[in-house]
């Protein structure tokens, strides 16, 4: 953030998940007030999904890391390197199959939030 072209941005928009290190109201002050320009977006709790980083750890865990059979710490992060190597010319964009249509449909199916709160 101390660097151009984040340090003259008017805004610098961070997307998180709900870690503990900036979930919640006191963490969002924190970090604003130690970056004027900084926005912080969360993701929706339990949306592991849109965070491509996690997607990328799910992708290492399922094809590098299982299974867990390793004897010691320097085989795993030669399996580590080695999968980064072989994903580095395999990796393609992940393709979005959930469209804006199917969260309509998903949405229908949910009670209202009024539904809910009589129901409670």
């Amino acid at each position: 953030m101390g660097q151009s072209p984040y340090r003259e941005a008017k805004r610098v928009f961070w997307i998180v998940d709900n870690g503990s290190s900036h979930r919640g109201a006191a963490a969002c002050r924190r970090l604003q007030g130690k970056f004027a320009n900084l926005v912080l977006v969360h993701l929706p709790v339990h949306a592991s999904w849109l965070n491509q980083i996690e997607i990328y750890f799910s992708v290492v865990q399922r094809k590098a890391l299982t299974p867990n059979d390793f004897p010691c710490l320097s085989a795993v992060a030669k399996r580590l390197s080695d999968f980064q190597s072989y994903y580095e010319q395999i990796a393609r964009p992940f393709e979005w199959k959930f469209t804006r249509a199917d969260l309509a449909k998903l949405l229908a199916k949910l009670p209202s939030p009024g539904v809910i709160a009589q129901a409670a």
